[in-house]
Order: structure tokens, then sequence, then C-alpha cells
């Protein structure tokens, strides 16, 4: 372990200064916790520096130095231990696939800005809101993976955390006098299991915006690009953007160049990117046009499913009311009821709060703080529904008797 020059933190470079801090950890009730990678520079993205700060001490943990971190899964996995992040989807994501740490009892202070009604949320402009800290944003985007580490971004990263512990008891207090604490509870509880999804065994271009505009031979070309680039990112350990651009990419693909003078006169790569591959990318275009027609990929495209012709009403009407309510409570509507949550509930048009509970990705907090007047507001637009006329038969007049 390795002081820092008095400046209130050490780093742990080793396994037994790991062990020694995680057995300090044990009888904590509040740990901060940030983390820094190096998704910028490096193909496989890595976490290069775990922050993490108590009441009494703060440490940067090195694990390009120390890889193995399971010492902390005790801790991290204690329900006892408060864990403090800001915005930690991404942590709790990382800490899983690099280092198989679950995450109990999260407080994301980011999440808890949001339900306080804040419409700045990043780290930097609430620490300055609350403390008047100012943050150094000079280093947010550099290689995290060098080494030796300048002294300044250590630094750097170790005043992430300095603040997260008396940020919290600020925010969880003001939350619960507005009576919202367990809101956010409920998202922590909910966050605590994201991860990073599987695509192994998937084509690229899944994940590849605008390839479904293209028809299948542009499509299995593009593929064929995708995968180039992704083998020259790794072979070179890059990132694959720093390779070549997603745009060039997709101009490729739709150009389907020949030659290389083809390619060059599509203005999408320097001439230093065409002098390294682009012999290899008009390989792959052939290699894409020889593809018989049958063998071509589809896109796969998921079809609307039919709805009553009243769910548009009801859509409408919800977006109304949770407007209204979202301005009430100086709450950003999606915070309210998202997109996806307002068409899932006009589809269900649940009849009372229990089957409102039904509708998939609704929260408990949402169904006891609004359940009633959703299904209020639900019912009121389709009494509002006007009634099919009943068509009046004409009577047939008699014949005039003389």
């Amino acid at each position: 372990m390795k002081d820092n020059n008095g400046l209130g933190y050490r780093v742990i470079d080793t396994e037994a200064a790991l062990a020694s801090f995680a057995d300090r950890l044990r009888g904590e009730e509040r740990i901060a916790v940030d983390l820094e990678a190096d998704s910028m520079y490096h193909f496989r993205e890595k976490v290069c520096l775990v922050q993490m700060g108590t009441e009494s001490e703060k440490v940067v943990i090195d694990p390009l130095e120390v890889p193995d971190l399971s010492a902390l899964r005790p801790v991290f996995a204690d329900p006892g231990v408060r864990k403090i992040l800001h915005g930690a989807d991404y942590d709790i994501r990382s800490l899983y696939r690099d280092f198989r740490i679950e995450v109990e009892h999260l407080f994301d202070t980011q999440i808890a800005c949001r339900f306080l009604g804040m419409k700045e949320t990043g780290l930097e402009p609430v620490l300055h809101n609350f403390f008047g800290v100012a943050l150094d944003k000079r280093f947010q985007k550099k290689d995290w993976s060098k080494r030796p580490l300048p002294q300044e971004m250590i630094d750097y990263a170790a005043m992430d955390v300095t603040h997260l512990i008396p940020l919290a008891e600020r925010l969880e207090s003001e939350l619960r006098e507005l009576g919202r604490l367990e809101w956010v509870r409920e998202e922590n509880r909910l966050l605590k299991a994201v991860r990073y999804p599987d695509h192994d065994g998937d084509p690229l271009f899944f994940r590849f915006k605008g390839a479904g505009r293209l028809r299948p031979r542009s499509l299995a070309i593009l593929e064929g690009l995708l995968r180039f680039r992704a083998t020259e990112a790794e072979r070179k350990d890059r990132p694959p953007f720093k390779i070549f651009s997603n745009k060039a990419v997709l101009e490729i693909a739709k150009a389907r160049p020949l030659a290389v003078k083809k390619i060059s006169m599509l203005g999408v790569l320097s001439e230093k990117q065409i002098r390294m591959y682009g012999e290899g990318l008009v390989e792959v275009v052939r290699q894409g046009l020889d593809i018989a027609d049958e063998d071509l990929p589809v896109y796969p495209r998921k079809r609307a499913p039919a709805v009553h012709p009243s769910v548009p009403e009801r859509v409408r009407v919800l977006k109304l009311w949770r407007d209204e309510k979202a301005e009430s409570l100086s709450l950003d509507p999606s915070i309210v009821l998202n997109k996806a949550l307002i068409s899932a509930i006009a589809v269900r048009n649940p009849k009372t709060t229990a089957e409102l509970a039904e509708v998939e990705e609704i929260r408990n907090w949402q169904i006891d703080a609004f359940g009633e007047a959703i299904v209020e507001v639900l019912e009121k637009t389709d009494a509002k529904k006007p009634k099919k006329k009943r068509k009046r038969r004409r009577r047939k007049r008699k014949p005039a008797q003389n």
C-alpha cells in the first residue's frame, strides 16, 4: 500500500494490502465506490482503478497490479453495508464482468438526484450545487490503463469518492421529507441486477444503427465489414471506432466498391486508412457479392401486435395525466411513467390496481403512488366513448285509403 503524500488516500497494489483493507470494511455501515476504465483505448474494456471510501479512509485499488479482487466480494454482497455510487449502472455491470462482484444494498446518488427533480445530475454539477466543489474534468477521457499513472490522475480518481457519503446523507434526508425514499430504494434494488448482455453468436449488425434499412445483399456486406473491423481492432488492441468509423462502414456497405479507388472516392476513409485496409475491404465486398441469394441474412423485424382502436386515445390521456402529475411533483415525466410503460398500460387497460400490477416493468412505488389515479383516468376515458347509435328502422307508410 502506497501513501499519497498526505492527500488523504492510499493506493492498494498488493494482495496483502487488499486483504487487510477488506477486513477493515466489514465493520463499516457505508462505503463510497467509483471506477475508472479504458473503453476509449483498448479493444476489450477493463476496469483500471477501483476507488473506495469510508468515514475514516479512502483507497485507490489498482486491479492491473492486483487482478484478483475476490477479497472484496463478501463486503459488496453484504446487505448490511450500504454501497454508495453515482450513476451506478456502468459500475455494477463492470464489477460483475471483470471480478464477478455482486452489489447488495446499493444507493445510487444520481437516481436520488433525479427523483428530487434536479435538472443536472452529473457528479460535477451535483457536488458543486451541494458543497461548492469543482471537479477537474481534464482526466475523464484519459487512458486509465497507462502505467505508471501520473500522480494527478490518481488524485483526481480519489476525489470522486470523497464527497459521496455526505452527499448520500443529504439526498436521503430530502427524499424522506418528500416521501420518495422508498421509490429510490426500489429503483436501486432493481439496478443491482443489471448485467452486460451476452451477444456471443449474434450477427454484429444486430447492434449497428442503420442496419435495418439495408437490403439483404448490403446487410451481408455490412456484417463482413464489421467482422473485418473487429478482427483488426482486436489485433491492434484498439476500439473498433478507432480503426474506422460506423459511417465509413455503412457507406461502404451501401456502395459495394470493388476497387480501392472506388473506396477512396467515397471520402469516408483517410489515405492512411485506405493504405492499411483498402484491399481487405474490397475483398470483404467481393465475398459478400458472391454469397448465394438463399444464404443472405435477413434483418429480424418484430411485427407490432394488433391493438384495440381505443389504445391511442388511452395513450394520449395517460400522457396528459402523466405530464400534469410530473409538473406538480417537479419531476421529469419519464420518472412518473415512461413511454413504453404508458403504451403497456394502455394496451392492458387495467380496471383495478391489482390488474395494473400485472403490467410488466411497472414498479411497486408507481402502483402505490399513482395506481388509483391511473385506473381512474382509464375508467373515465372508457366512459367517454361515444355509444354506437342504433339505426332507426324506417316504417313503411301504409297506402292511402280512398
